[in-house]
């Protein structure tokens, strides 16, 4: 049977396959931006890769501008520390030659103007901004971390150990150890005669020790035994109970603020009254009986730093995956430059107070400025030594972490170009196909406009023309 098609539906195909081919033209007509996506219906799979492509891309980009941020940081940080140890240099230099006892208090004045204001300047520098922002005040960077008492405080005075008699008193005896260096505190208190004698206590242990013991006596077991170490039962005066142990009642901050400070209290009529130690054990009484003794803690009057920042760290995510503290992070903080001593470290009981190096360095302009010479050469040479010294170690971290940033910089700018090759891959036209087609489609709408002008049935209107 035959099928008749009316002339409606003849006119009807002939239109859609029009505009179907006017549709193409168009599409293909879009892609002369150079994109041949513009929707997901255009290709479904390459639409697909583009979005996972470009989310890289942005991710990419993130972790670059996190990169490029954290480098510039550690710069700044890093330009502020060599000038932080070049004026520690310059300070050690000048504790060396102070310590030589031919300078008069004149001379000794003069130096120790020149050390203030070399400590000044350290305190400046511990302030540098990075915009509005400081470097080294941990996460609390719109507060201004660093500043000098504008008095003098009584500031404990701990001995510090050289590095032979650190190697003594180490061992189950061992002095508490801060970065380097060991200490231990100074007491005095006035024999029998009434002549003020010279302890040090071993805050780990609570064991006392006379100065000459520290100083020389220690020398004499030593060149009997190279690795002889320290037994606090002969060779101390007397023990403290409390210090030490796994439950200890007696700590540094009890007396002790994490400045070093010397914390006082008021009696009835007001007056400062310092606190004493008192009721030790003799341990050995030949020298001495400490059990009769009231001692109290040496101090130095000086000025005191103090530092409003905190010991936290700012993280710059560089990668995909969990952050690595270790590397991420782009800062330094007063603890890390600063250090901690018998006053903050972990033994004390205080928290680290980010300016303990700091305050040591004060303390041996203190002690430059009053003409002490025996202890210049002695304390102030090694705190000299041990201020540079951690400096230097935290400037060497940060240096390691800079040249990684710098590393992953290179690394992430690589990884751009690929994805932004893959983004062209899947995205791109091709300009040379592309106008081939152009052509064909175009030539093709012609052609049906114009077949469809002869063949399509004349409508009543061409009748009446």
């Amino acid at each position: 049977m035959a099928i008749r098609v009316s002339s409606n539906q003849m006119v009807y195909n002939y239109k859609k396959q029009l505009n179907d081919a006017n549709s193409r033209n168009d599409k293909l007509l879009e892609q002369g931006d150079g994109n041949k996506l513009h929707r997901p219906s255009d290709d479904s799979v390459a639409y697909t890769k583009y979005l996972r492509f470009d989310t890289s891309s942005a991710e990419n980009t993130q972790y670059q501008e996190n990169v490029n941020t954290g480098v510039s940081w550690m710069k700044a940080s890093d330009s502020a520390l060599v000038s932080v140890t070049n004026i520690q240099m310059t300070f050690k230099e000048k504790t060396v030659s102070a310590a030589n006892a031919d300078k008069t208090d004149t001379d000794m004045a003069a130096i120790g103007k020149e050390m203030m204001a070399e400590i000044q300047e350290l305190t400046s520098l511990g302030n540098t901004m990075q915009g509005d922002r400081y470097l080294f005040a941990g996460q609390k960077d719109t507060t201004m971390p660093f500043s000098l008492s504008e008095t003098q405080i009584d500031r404990g005075l701990a001995k510090t150990l050289d590095d032979k008699a650190s190697a003594y008193f180490s061992g189950d005896g061992a002095a508490t150890k801060s970065g380097t260096i060991r200490q231990m505190l100074t007491l005095t208190a006035k024999d029998a005669n009434g002549d003020e004698q010279t302890f040090y206590l071993n805050t780990k242990d609570g064991y006392i020790y006379t100065k000459d013991f520290v100083e020389k006596g220690y020398k004499t077991k030593v060149a009997e035994n190279a690795n002889a170490v320290v037994d606090p039962a002969a060779d101390s005066v007397g023990k403290f109970d409390g210090w030490g142990g796994d439950a200890p009642t007696e700590k540094v901050s009890k007396y002790f603020k994490n400045t070093g400070e010397l914390i006082t209290t008021k009696d009835a009529d007001g007056k400062e009254v310092k606190p004493q130690l008192m009721g030790a054990t003799a341990t050995n009484t030949t020298d001495i009986d400490v059990s009769t003794l009231t001692f109290d803690f040496a101090t130095v009057k000086q000025q005191i730093a103090s530092y409003q920042g905190d010991a936290k760290y700012i993280s710059m995510t560089k990668k995909n995956g969990t952050t690595e503290p270790s590397s991420d992070t782009v800062n330094v903080n007063g603890p890390d430059i600063w250090g901690t001593d018998i006053f903050d470290n972990a033994d004390s009981g205080n928290t680290a107070s980010g300016t303990a190096m700091l305050n040591n360095m004060l303390t041996v302009q203190a002690k430059v400025v009053a003409s002490d010479f025996h202890w210049l050469s002695d304390d102030g040479q090694t705190l000299s030594d041990e201020a540079h010294g951690q400096t230097i170690n935290t400037e060497t971290k940060l240096g390691a972490r800079q040249q990684l940033y710098t590393s992953v910089k290179t690394m992430l700018g690589n990884q751009q170009t690929l994805i932004q090759q893959d983004i062209t891959d899947v995205m791109s036209a091709d300009v040379a196909e592309l106008a081939t087609k152009l052509m064909e489609s175009q030539t093709v709408y012609n052609m049906s406009l114009a077949l469809g002008a002869r063949i399509l049935p004349s409508s009543l209107a061409d009748y009446l023309s």
